[in-house]
């Protein structure tokens, strides 16, 4: 262990130097001037720190102060040697953040009594500290690995509609990007925007209990058909409800609200603005800005222009307009994503 001892006299930092050596495995550091101290602790870890109060330039006190404005010093033990009885020094030592005082003149078993003492205390912290570390991260790594395969059980269960109906292709991919884009231009945290992208492509899940005349119809529905399509969203719900899962329940509020329009004339509440939950207001303008864009067997896939134009035109009726706005100023990221991911 390093021990930076302090002093401007060199009889007393030879004295302090020497019983620091004196103790197993420490090494002393010694230095008369403050200053030079302070820079090369800058550069150089320490576990302790002895300085004396009374020096010419910066005193004991300056220098703590200065010490301890380096986050990476906080944790590192002070002590200060002075000969003052003030214990207005003393207070204000502890105040700048000293551990403990010792008076000069030096007292060799006390010094060294207390030195020993001070290092075995900021071992065992350093331990303490490295082991809390190390647990943190293990289980930092193990969360990560339970959250990739949750990620790719959603994945997997969102392809579950993709495989039911062939319009979708690289629907799921193209449109979670475009999800996760969206949010990040409204300045959400990065967090929550990769969430709202893991949980985004099981906004069509509930077309798994739409009866195939209906999903796979290549002609316009009849009002009758449509009704029955427009279920998929509350089964979509039904399907992801009551899990656990942050993921899963984001997943949940996305299914059941994706298709609600800004204005309350969607379904399957008929929900209105702010009413409807951010993440469903996202999709919203992904999905339908990715249906438009690709071959479906009714239609020919729209231009990048024209499908931005329809979003334009909707917002504030079916699209959230702040959403339009954040899809707009991504746009060339938004043409990035559908080149990598053609059909």
């Amino acid at each position: 262990m390093k021990v930076a001892v302090v002093d401007d006299s060199d009889s007393s930092l030879s004295l302090m130097s020497g019983l620091v050596a004196a103790l197993d495995n420490v090494e002393a550091v010694p230095f008369s001037r403050a200053t030079d101290a302070l820079i090369w602790i800058g550069q150089n870890p320490v576990d302790l720190v002895i300085v004396d109060y009374l020096m010419p330039s910066l005193n004991g006190l300056g220098f703590i102060e200065l010490f301890r404005r380096d986050p990476k010093q906080a944790s590192i033990p002070v002590i200060m040697v002075t000969s003052s009885e003030s214990k207005d020094v003393r207070y204000m030592a502890l105040q700048l953040g000293a551990t403990d005082f010792l008076t000069k003149p030096i007292d060799p078993v006390e010094f060294t009594a207390r030195v020993n003492n001070t290092l075995e205390a900021h071992r065992a912290h350093k331990a303490m500290a490295d082991q809390s570390a190390w647990l943190a991260s293990e289980v930092a790594r193990a969360t990560e690995r339970l959250l990739d395969r949750e990620r790719e059980a959603l994945l997997v269960l969102g392809r579950t509609a993709e495989h039911r109906d062939p319009e979708t292709g690289r629907h799921l991919t193209r449109m979670s990007h475009y999800s996760w884009l969206i949010a990040l231009a409204l300045g959400l945290p990065t967090d929550q925007a990769a969430r709202i992208k893991v949980a985004s492509p099981l906004h069509d899940v509930g077309k798994v209990a739409i009866p195939d005349h209906i999903l796979l119809k290549p002609g316009k529905l009849t009002p009758d058909e449509f009704a029955i399509m427009k279920g998929h969203a509350q089964h979509g719900a039904n399907i992801l409800a009551g899990s656990q899962s942050p993921l899963l329940q984001l997943a949940c509020e996305i299914a059941l609200s994706h298709h609600e329009w800004f204005d309350g004339s969607g379904y399957p509440n008929g929900l209105s603005g702010d009413a409807i939950p951010l993440s469903g207001r996202i999709v919203a303008v992904a999905d339908v800005f990715d249906a438009l864009t690709t071959t479906r067997p009714y239609k020919t896939p729209w231009s990048f222009e024209d499908a931005h134009d329809h979003l334009r035109t909707g917002a504030g009726c079916h699209f959230d307009p702040v959403c339009v706005t954040a899809f707009g100023s991504v746009l060339s990221d938004i043409r990035d994503v559908f080149e990598a991911n053609r059909e």
